[in-house]
């Protein structure tokens, strides 16, 4: 089979904005919920694109692991390749795909570390395998072989053991939201894209609470 004759006619269901939540993170919660529900596997992973000082892309999947302060929260090495590229522009889109649903949520906004006892709390409650490889990973960093990490793991895990504490060079941050597009497949790939964006409150032609909502053609 050609890579392009994979097909899928999209008939689960329409969004339009009389149906959606005043509030994009209210109604993202919705959708995640009914992402969850679905039994959707990883229903909070997402794609996190970056761009780095020269304005090259580049994009990984990562884990939400909250939605705090109005702003969507993951967790990673300061050292690595996307901490580096968002030190040097703090901007950055999230995109959540679930294909069951039919649904994906895309997020463009601007990015700040959570703070170090935000941080603290959090790698507290990862599991102990998770913490030890915070040691002993050098994210992003070439490693001659497998054995390397093997040795580094065995050696965070000798040195910290039950309680290792967070590595100053790991922690969080939070993705500010700007936009945040609910696309929803429909039949004929005529779908429903309904963007939620901050400048209503600016120009007047949104609800008074600082979003304004508008439909994009697929």
């Amino acid at each position: 089979m050609k890579i392009a004759d994979l097909r899928q006619e999209y008939m689960r269901a329409g969004l339009s904005e009389a149906d959606v939540a005043r509030d994009p993170l209210a109604q993202f919660e919705r959708w995640f919920d009914d992402a969850v529900g679905a039994g959707v596997p990883l229903a909070n992973a997402m794609t996190l694109a970056t761009v780095d000082a020269g304005g090259a892309p580049s994009a990984r999947i990562v884990l939400l692991k909250g939605i705090e302060k109005g702003a969507f929260a993951f967790y990673t090495n300061y050292q690595s390749r996307k901490a580096r590229e968002l030190e040097a522009r703090a901007a950055a889109c999230l995109v959540f795909m679930w294909s069951q649903l039919e649904r994906q949520v895309r997020i463009d906004g601007t990015v700040e570390r959570v703070s170090a006892a935000e941080s603290d709390a959090y790698f507290a409650t990862r599991p102990l395998g998770a913490r030890h490889s915070a040691w002993a990973s050098p994210q992003s960093e070439r490693v001659p072989d497998r054995g390397t990490l093997e040795r580094a793991l065995e050696a965070a895990r000798s040195r910290y053991g039950d309680a290792p504490p967070r590595p100053p060079h790991w922690g969080g941050y939070r993705v500010q939201p700007r936009s945040i597009e609910f696309w929803q497949g429909r039949a004929d790939r005529l779908h429903d894209r309904l963007v939620y964006t901050r400048d209503g409150a600016r120009d007047g032609a949104g609800d008074g609470d600082g979003w304004r909502l508008v439909r994009l053609a697929p």
